[in-house]
């Protein structure tokens, strides 16, 4: 009971101590506005160097003069001088203040100043008896007044949600997170530069459409009100950029958000980016390769190495990455024989004795995926390409012409996750008409909404050369290369429920 009482105590404390600060901090602003120096009504501020550039080019910027702005993040005092740290995008540098350097006008306001406030610098480049690059300051002024103090500590588990609510003070205390989203940016700029040095072409599709089409997900439905119609925002790109191919631009991708009203972990977030491309005259060993290849070129670019740390675990990124089949996959991990099946029952029985379960109706090919499901995706931990996928779960890939149970189909996993998709597209409009005919009659039986996509089968009849496609998921791809355990880590905003006002 006595620690309880003394922990109220220490948050109505605490509270209290806020409520101070902020009353403090509302009145300096006040006395601001009332003796003509309101820092709002600054427009702009003409600075030259950042704080990175200064310490990275030292040698070439030692005593001249230069101009700064950021956001102050430290204060010390000492009398007639003081030091403080102000951060811009590129880092962090100490300023020297003097009393007799900037004057004590501006010496009185500058001892006000709270961290927090972004101010502007004009001053000389020099070093420390401590061996600090800092500024020595000859002009300060005060750009944007601070109301909110900086939290201390804004890290630990306890203020996770917080954190991922409010990004904007997690970019300003934490380092360690604006560099992931500038690794995130530079990721997106290398798969951009990759690809067009690859001949192929950026698009944008539509991302309203007009029924829900394309990969079994559920969509997000809105209203158009000049049309009068319900849209829902895509689910996936595909079927756009397939008709692209079919227009003749042969190599064609797309950076895409994409939106599905479903599920929610530290995989998932209801609207999430991918890279979907697609290549005319090539097939899912063409993928393989792309992959492969682009996968090795963003380790050595963003991290500098083809081995790269992930929780705990390195992964080794070079080529080659390993290839199986999924029948080879349950064989080596499973110690199961797909062939060794006569028929479906027999299958359905190996399921039972090994304590998989399965559907009564399942097929060779559905125990098969449960099987993979159940004891081969947590073993991927490497770089690894499953391929030829049971027809019975790849819709939209061509059957093997030399095995029409399975189709030319690739996922690949790394530290036991799905990364990417990739198939030899089916062109065949006859068969891809019969299997939309069976999609749809299964969403339609779950309540949705969902056509035929007859434009797309138009498009198709018109002739779709031989393609292969992949498609990835750019956060998973960031989670990898900047060691985040959480796909909130690697959205600037990620979808959460809004707070309850109390």
């Amino acid at each position: 009971m006595g620690n309880t009482n003394e922990n109220q105590k220490n948050q109505n404390n605490q509270e209290l101590d806020l409520n101070e600060i902020l009353k403090i901090r509302r009145e300096k602003l006040q006395d601001l506005k009332e003796n003509g120096k309101n820092p709002y009504e600054i427009t702009k501020y003409d600075r030259d160097q950042t704080a990175g550039y200064v310490k990275d080019h030292f040698e070439e910027m030692e005593g001249k003069t230069v101009s700064l702005a950021g956001r102050m993040m430290s204060k010390r005092g000492m009398g007639k001088a003081s030091f403080c740290d102000i951060a811009d995008r590129s880092g962090r540098i100490q300023l020297y203040v003097r009393k007799d350097e900037i004057g004590d006008d501006s010496y009185a306001l500058f001892k006000k100043y709270d961290i927090g406030d972004i101010i502007g610098v004009k001053g000389e480049v020099f070093k420390t008896h401590m061996g600090e690059i800092s500024i020595k300051a000859k002009e300060i002024v005060l750009l944007t007044k601070s109301l909110q103090p900086l939290p201390e500590k804004f890290h630990g588990l306890k203020d996770q949600e917080l954190r991922y609510r409010q990004r904007y003070v997690d970019l300003i205390v934490n380092p360690e997170v604006k560099d992931t989203f500038l690794k995130r940016s530079q990721i997106i700029r290398e798969i951009r530069d990759y690809l067009d040095s690859k001949g192929f072409l950026e698009v944008d599709t539509p991302v309203l459409h007009t029924s829900e089409i394309g990969a079994a997900a559920r969509p997000f439905i809105t209203h158009h009100n000049t049309l009068d119609i319900d849209m829902y925002l895509r689910i996936e790109t595909e079927l756009y950029l397939k008709r692209l191919i079919v227009g003749g631009l042969e190599k064609v991708y797309e950076v895409g958000r994409i939106f599905r009203n479903e599920g929610m972990s530290v995989k998932h977030n209801p609207e999430f980016t991918t890279v979907e491309l697609y290549q005319a005259y090539t097939d899912y060993y063409g993928m393989m390769d792309l992959t492969e290849d682009l996968y090795v070129h963003l380790a050595k670019k963003v991290c500098g190495s083809e081995i790269i740390p992930y929780q705990g675990v390195e992964i080794n990124m070079a080529s080659p990455w390993e290839r199986l089949t999924m029948v080879e996959s349950v064989q080596k991990y499973a110690g199961v024989d797909y062939n060794s099946w006569a028929d479906d029952a027999e299958a359905r029985a190996c399921a039972k004795e090994h304590h998989v379960e399965v559907e009564d109706t399942a097929t060779r090919g559905d125990v098969l995926i449960a099987f993979f499901d159940e004891f081969v995706e947590e073993k991927l931990i490497q770089p690894t390409f499953i391929y030829d996928y049971p027809v019975e779960n790849s819709p939209l890939a061509k059957r093997k012409p030399s095995n029409p149970a399975f189709t030319e189909r690739f996922e690949f996993f790394i530290y036991a996750r799905e990364m990417g998709n990739a198939f030899s597209e089916l062109n065949d409009p006859i068969d891809q008409r019969e299997r939309f005919v069976k999609q749809v009659e299964a969403k339609r039986a779950q309540g949705a909404n969902a056509e035929v996509d007859e434009d797309f089968l138009n498009a198709l009849e018109y002739g779709m050369p031989p393609t292969g496609g992949l498609g990835f998921g750019l956060d998973r791809l960031v989670m990898l290369l900047t060691d985040s355990p959480s796909i909130r880590d690697v959205l600037l905003f990620p979808t959460m429920k809004p707070r309850e006002n109390n």
